[in-house]
Order: structure tokens, then C-alpha cells, then sequence
């Protein structure tokens, strides 16, 4: 029975059966009742929602010590890095001599050999020289963060402003001389210049003017090419990373370039180990994928890690 403003719900009397008399109940007291028969109905799913919270925050904490235990081994890693008074240079002189697609691919570089030497046993003084115009220019927009760079020494001068002349060792593929011995008294020096082969040994004729010396690596020594030796900025310092670290050519130049089209490891007496047909040495030219480096993974730099410059 229903009355106006009081609405109320007759449901039969759980009594006698044969009693007619009705119970009335309110909405509210309809709405509560069913509230609780959900809630019953609800019990085993929150018990299971309870038991996967429990579950997930136990291996919250089973990753959070893992990496707390990571972060110790790295620490104590890091305690066992020897830094090595031997300089390695890039020369950003050239920077009007690039397109801009090829100044960025040049920073990449640059920051490919930033975090090796960062993350290596025996890290070099690293320095950036004679920085501005377009490189600086890409920096500042796409990697701020480089203010912050530790252990490296950038100069806007010119490397032989910031470094006696004596001490200079200009790296360049065109030099008759070849690197044999590493000098910590001496500063390495790169050219940082993406060319493809535009500009063929600019880098040797600068340190001719300059009057400072000039090496080239060992490669042919111990690797047998079928294209020029011309190598990427970060291949070069990390082939020098690697053979402070290993002291042997062979197995650091094959441990930056183990891919490399057409290169064989090369025997004591100058035979190549193996022969392999000559490739299209052209291909090396336009910069695709000249060497292919297996020392880190680091996806948002890969792009013109390959590019050739003079060194």
C-alpha cells in the first residue's frame, strides 16, 4: 500500500503462509538491503584483489633491492675506474664546412663518445674545442642538458690555443705516420667533421699548416678494407678507449668494428686471414652504415653514429 510522499514497498510476510497480513519496507531500507547482498555476493573478489595487492607490493620490494643492489655493484665499479692522463680531442673547427643534417649527426657522435668514455675502467681527459655556430646551436636545442656534462673540458678556442703544440698528435687516416704506442704526454686529437669524402684530407693539411704532429691508426696493420679508412668520430675514440683498456690493435679495432664490410683480421706476415671479394667501395661514400658498432645500446643515438669523417 502506498501512501503520497511515503512510498513504501509490500512484500508478502515470511511468517505464517497463510497469513495475509503484508510487512512494509522503504526504498532506503530496499536500497540497504541490496547494498549488502552485493556486498556478500563481492566477498571472494576482494579477498583476490587483496591477495594481488600483497603479491605486487612483495615484488615492488623484491625490485627495489635488486636495483639497490645493482646501484652498490655500480658504485663500487665506479670505484675501481683508474683515469688516464692521456687527452683525446675533437676538433669542431669545421663546423662551416657541414649542412646542418650533418652538424647533428656530428653531435651524436659527440655524445656516443661522452657516455663511452663516461662508462669505461679508464676514461680519457676528454676535450671539445673551437664550439659554436651550428653544432653549439644543436646542442643547446636538443640536448640542454650538456652544460652538465662532468669530466670533459669545452673550449671555444682552437685546440692549439687550449694546448701546447708540442703535445698535439693530429689522428688522420692521410698521415704517413702510424700510430704504434700511445703517449700520455701527448694529446690525441679528432677531426670532427661528417665530409662524405667532400673534404679528402683537410684535417692532415691543417696540422701541416700548424706545424703539429700527425699519426695515423694502425688499422691496415692489423685489418684488411676494401674502402678508404675513414672512420666515424666515436669510432676512433672508442677504438683508443679500447685498446687502453686491452692493450692490442687487433682485438680493439674488432671490437668496435666486428661487422665492418669487408673487413678480415690480417696475420703477423700482412696476409688477410681470409679473402673476400671487393664490395662497391662507393657504398662507403654517402655515409650508409660504413661501420656497424656493437658496444652499446643507446637507440636515440644511433642515427649518423656511422657517418664518415677525416681521422
Amino acid at each position: 500500500m502506498s501512501h503520497e510522499g511515503n512510498d513504501v514497498i509490500t512484500e508478502p510476510s515470511c511468517g505464517d503462509p497463510n497469513n495475509s497480513q503484508t510487512d512494509t519496507i522503504s526504498k532506503r531500507q530496499r536500497k540497504k538491503l541490496l547494498k549488502h547482498q552485493q556486498w556478500e555476493e563481492q566477498r571472494d573478489l576482494r579477498k583476490q584483489r587483496r591477495k594481488e595487492k600483497r603479491q605486487k607490493k612483495r615484488q615492488e620490494r623484491s625490485t627495489q633491492e635488486e636495483e639497490g643492489a645493482e646501484w652498490v655493484s655500480r658504485k663500487r665499479l665506479r670505484s675501481e675506474v683508474q683515469p688516464s692522463p692521456l687527452r683525446l680531442v675533437v676538433d669542431c673547427s669545421f663546423d662551416s664546412l657541414m649542412m646542418f643534417k650533418d652538424v647533428r649527426k656530428l653531435h651524436k657522435q659527440i655524445q656516443r663518445c661522452y657516455a663511452e668514455n663516461r662508462r669505461t675502467l679508464h676514461p680519457v681527459q676528454f676535450y671539445l674545442t673551437s664550439l659554436g655556430g651550428q653544432l653549439k646551436q644543436n646542442m643547446d636545442e636538443t640536448d640542454k642538458g650538456w652544460v652538465n656534462w662532468k669530466d670533459i673540458t669545452i673550449k671555444t678556442e682552437h685546440y692549439h690555443e687550449v694546448i701546447p703544440r708540442e703535445e698535439l698528435v693530429y689522428l688522420t687516416s692521410d698521415s704517413p705516420n702510424v700510430l704504434t704506442e700511445l703517449d700520455d704526454t701527448k694529446a690525441y686529437v679528432i677531426g670532427g667533421l661528417v665530409d662524405h669524402n667532400h673534404h679528402k684530407g683537410i684535417s692532415f693539411e691543417r696540422a701541416k699548416e700548424l706545424g703539429i704532429q700527425h699519426a695515423q691508426l694502425p688499422l691496415e696493420s692489423f685489418v684488411k678494407m676494401n674502402s678508404r679508412k675513414v672512420l666515424a668520430v666515436n669510432h676512433v675514440f672508442e677504438i683508443i678507449l679500447s685498446y687502453m683498456e686491452k692493450g692490442d690493435w687487433q682485438e680493439a679495432f674488432f671490437t668496435v668494428l666486428p661487422q665492418r664490410k669487408g673487413a678480415v683480421p690480417v696475420e703477423q706476415n700482412g696476409q688477410a686471414v681470409e679473402d673476400k671479394e671487393d664490395e662497391d667501395s662507393d657504398r662507403d661514400s654517402d655515409g650508409t652504415k660504413t661501420v656497424k658498432d656493437n658496444t652499446s645500446s643507446m637507440p636515440d643515438q644511433q642515427e649518423g653514429a656511422n657517418e664518415q669523417i677525416e681521422a
